[in-house]
């Protein structure tokens, strides 16, 4: 009993953010259920399954963190699993792209019901993604040093920009990347050699926000580890 109880307590707030991720995708899925039961339509359900995608970087990312502290392991498994967290990632901030649903008139239940579904799908899937990244971004740190740290973050954050650019207006997925690559690559350099403007205010604009929500709960999260500076008028 006292091992089980030393865990919980020392791994109290990485179960407590599993379990409000745990309890925020159940929420999401019971609204979903309840609009199906009150309209008869299964508007939206695709965004149980695009919730499902956001947590598979979320599962990767707290399996290369859980690895990462074995030095064996760390230069083996590391890269394969990073790899495929890059893959993943962009499904995460791609549910805040499901918004544009809203503009879509619809009859079969309340506006504001309608809202609430997004903005919980949104958050939920907003949080996964930043909760990931911040466990990579912790691996490269520790690893690399603070410099890389940073760099992986701003470098992954435009990548995944892109990446959900690809999702919503050219209609690929992170498993066309394993299925057909060859597809991917083609369509990356027609649209690297010749970027419609579209492309390029997305990717921007999209990045600059992931940024600095993330960089904003970063420093949420280091808040309280900061200590007061001694008042040299109580010395």
């Amino acid at each position: 009993m006292d091992a089980i109880k030393n865990f919980l307590l020392r791994n109290r707030y990485k179960i407590a953010i599993f379990s409000l991720m745990a309890a925020a995708s159940a929420i999401c899925i019971l609204l979903v259920a309840a609009r199906i039961a009150y309209s008869d339509t299964i508007r939206y359900t695709n965004l149980v399954w695009n919730l499902f995608l956001a947590w598979i970087p979320f599962v990767l990312a707290y399996l290369a963190y859980t690895l990462s502290w074995k030095k064996r392991l760390l230069y083996l498994v590391i890269p394969i699993t990073a790899f495929l967290w890059l893959i993943f990632f962009p499904n995460a901030p791609y549910i805040l792209t499901d918004l544009q649903h809203l503009a879509k008139e619809s009859t079969s239940a309340p506006l504001w019901y309608d809202v609430i579904v997004m903005v919980w799908f949104s958050w939920t899937g907003l949080l996964l993604g930043l909760v990931s990244l911040y466990l990579m971004h912790d691996i490269i740190q520790r690893t690399f040093g603070r410099m890389a740290g940073w760099a992986f973050v701003f470098i992954v954050s435009g990548l995944s920009s892109f990446g959900v650019y690809l999702g919503r207006f050219v209609r690929f997925n992170s498993w066309d990347l394993l299925n057909d690559p060859k597809e991917i690559v083609v369509t990356i350099l027609g649209l690297a050699i010749d970027p419609s403007m579209r492309l390029i205010a997305f990717t921007i604009l999209f990045a600059v926000f992931y940024l600095f929500v993330y960089l904003t709960l970063y420093s949420f999260a280091h808040l309280v580890r900061e200590h007061p500076l001694p008042n040299p008028a109580s010395n």
